[in-house]
């Protein structure tokens, strides 16, 4: 089956990497540096590549982002009022059930299953990922919290400058330029952008070998909002959206991709941070048996 063959290399790597970070055959050192040459230089060479090779008159639609959004919104502001009333101050689990790994697995996937081409519609959403959840999280946080605004705000900005939207803004910089690059760039761009990928799966997996399953109804909740709730809303809203198949195919992919690390930097003290490293550790396990049967309904 093409979906389990898919699927297969990704989660194997994952699997090597959480062996290396859980039996600790890597120095701490030797894996905080392949996180940092990953996420600094071989994932942003992989964007810039696969931006200034698109076309980006499939990838511009608005269509892309309203079909994404709006769910990722109605899960982050319905799981967020739920949450708040329980605990009776704001936290961080709508951020968990609505923010996904995109880059460290719905890229993977997304290349495998469909080509490299259809990353035009991922890169769409990718740009404003960040931006739009973290920066809504940041005011929930001020405007119910008095603690932590500074550290959110500065959480979000440092965000958007990172080198993953870096080297999204200059492959669309170099596309829509008309330049062309010499042959011999190419292949070095190339052969960055290889690296990638398998890089930062295993990244994912030493990660993962970091945190500690919790069982609460609570993170229960989260993971299934994330891996059902959420993709279930992004089938309906491009089932109404003039999009193509593959589009909508990518948009339910990255809304079915597990929660993102970068989460845990707005937990919101020691319980927020126990729940979301739990929802991460469950939701990247579960979603290897729970991706192949969206794409089964999709197909």
């Amino acid at each position: 089956m093409p979906v389990v063959d898919a699927l297969i290399p990704i989660f194997a790597l994952i699997a090597i990497g959480y062996l290396l970070g859980w039996r600790r055959w890597l120095p701490t050192e030797a894996g905080t540096a392949l996180a940092a040459i990953t996420f600094k230089l071989f994932m942003p060479v992989l964007l810039f590549a696969g931006l200034a090779r698109a076309d980006l008159s499939e990838g511009l639609s608005p269509m892309l982002l309203v079909a994404y959004f709006v769910p990722a919104l109605l899960v982050f502001i319905l799981i967020n009022v739920v949450a708040h009333r329980s605990q009776g101050r704001p936290t961080s689990m709508g951020l968990a059930a609505s923010y996904s790994n995109n880059v460290l697995v719905g890229i993977p996937l997304v290349s495998l299953l469909l080509g490299t081409d259809k990353l035009v519609y991922l890169f769409a959403v990718l740009v404003f990922h960040s931006l739009i959840l973290f920066t809504l999280q940041s005011l929930y946080i001020a405007l119910f919290s008095g603690q932590g605004e500074r550290l959110s705000w500065r959480q979000t900005l440092s965000s958007l400058a990172s080198p993953i939207i870096v080297g999204l803004l200059l492959g669309a910089t170099l596309n829509l330029s008309g330049l062309a690059l010499p042959a011999a760039a190419w292949r070095t761009v190339d052969w960055l952008a290889a690296a990638s990928l398998p890089c930062a799966l295993l990244v994912l997996g030493m990660s993962l070998a970091h945190y500690r399953l919790y069982l609460s109804r609570a993170m229960l909740s989260l993971t299934l909002a994330k891996l059902l709730a959420f993709p279930l809303l992004v089938i309906g809203f491009t089932s109404l959206l003039p999009l193509n198949p593959e589009a909508r195919t990518v948009l339910v992919l990255m809304a079915a991709c597990p929660t993102g690390v970068n989460v845990l930097a707005y937990a919101m003290g020691q319980e927020d941070n126990r729940i979301i490293s739990s929802v991460i550790f469950l939701s990247t396990l579960l979603a290897a048996f729970s991706m192949p049967l969206w794409l089964l309904l999709l197909s």
